[in-house]
């Protein structure tokens, strides 16, 4: 059996895809990964051993503008390069993530009679995933509110699939890795894949409130470094591929963008967390629901960054920390309800090929 992942974009459109493949390989299936030429995508895919076939692709946007019109073209041109490597691999089944490059893909799986699986992360489908939706056999979801915005015959709640990294951290390798000079409790901070400028000088701001409590680890982003405030009780990396869950294993608290997949994370391990979603002026609002919803089990405290500030942030901080036990008690609860999303999903990728 041979199947394709796709999506991309972020790495919240290829982590999920990769978590996948463990399982997908003990089952059985040849596994291939689309996404775009030259992309973000490629590099993680690769790097996980998997097989690559670059398309071209065409960022969908919800203004106006005008790449929409030459971004059209490379759209009808990716789903040329779609129908070609799918006629060469003769795939069984297609997984697609999200991110605009699924849409060609998708595409060219329904030209092909090839069955698509579609996952939704978010409270609401993004764009790629509603043009992509219609065609799809299967759409996994995560949220339950998500359900109102699904075609109910197709949709089936799975959750989101985790690596297993995630969840069998070591605690004291993530000590090995950054090397604090006490044991204070560590405050990890994440602003993303990319980062957030936002989240980075609000924390750097805040740290002459915090460190005397908190040791802080921050994944500040590709080039966000400050060398000059590195020290024995504040640590930076930019990004971590390697080691993530030993990191996620040593903090105690956690202050977070709310993307889908870091809020998963935090679910899964029951962290305590502050979640500053993204403004909606820069997204189409689905940090903020998803933020939302975990504000209201009881997982989460939300803030919001148009009317944050360092004393603000820090005084959070010390509040969700000190309740902690009462957040990681409802979400104790509520991974006791849930199954276990990548078995779930790959049941269905089984499913739908026969197996």
């Amino acid at each position: 059996m041979k199947i394709i992942l796709t999506g991309g974009g972020t790495a919240g459109h290829v982590v999920p895809n990769l978590a996948l493949v463990p399982e997908l390989l003990e089952a059985g299936f040849e596994i291939h990964y689309i996404g775009g030429k030259g992309s973000m995508e490629q590099g993680l895919a690769e790097g996980a051993g998997l097989v690559y076939h670059g398309v071209s692709t065409g960022k969908l946007r919800r203004y106006l503008s005008l790449k929409n019109f030459t971004d059209a073209f490379r759209v009808v041109k990716g789903i040329n390069d779609a129908r070609k490597i799918l006629k060469k691999i003769k795939p069984d089944v297609i997984f697609s993530k999200g991110g605009f490059v699924v849409v060609p893909v998708v595409y060219a799986a329904k030209m092909a009679k090839i069955p698509v699986i579609i996952h939704e992360s978010d409270i609401t489908v993004g764009l790629a995933n509603k043009l992509a939706i219609p065609h799809a056999k299967k759409v996994c979801y995560v949220f339950p509110e998500a359900l109102a915005g699904l075609p109910a015959d197709k949709a089936v709640r799975t959750g989101t699939p985790l690596r297993k990294e995630i969840l069998n951290g070591s605690a004291l390798k993530g000590a090995e890795m950054c090397g604090f000079s006490d044991d204070k409790p560590v405050l990890m901070v994440m602003g993303g894949s990319s980062g957030s400028a936002a989240i980075n000088n609000l924390i750097r701001e805040c740290l002459p409130k915090i460190t005397s409590d908190f040791n802080v680890l921050h994944i500040c982003g590709q080039g966000n470094r400050d060398d000059s405030l590195e020290s024995g009780i504040y640590r930076q990396f930019e990004y971590v591929t390697n080691g993530i869950g030993n990191l996620l294993a040593l903090c105690k608290i956690i202050v977070s963008r709310a993307g889908a997949n870091s809020l998963a994370e935090i679910l899964a391990l029951n962290k305590p967390n502050i979640l500053i979603p993204l403004p909606k002026g820069v997204s189409r609002g689905d940090q903020i629901l998803n933020a939302e919803s975990y504000e209201k089990q009881g997982f989460s405290m939300v803030l919001r960054e148009e009317a944050l500030t360092p004393e603000i942030l820090a005084g959070a901080i010390k509040i969700v920390y000190a309740d902690r036990g009462a957040y990681q008690a409802a979400m104790r609860l509520a991974c006791q309800d849930a199954g276990e999303p990548t078995a779930e999903i790959v049941r269905i990728i089984k499913e739908t090929v026969g197996l």
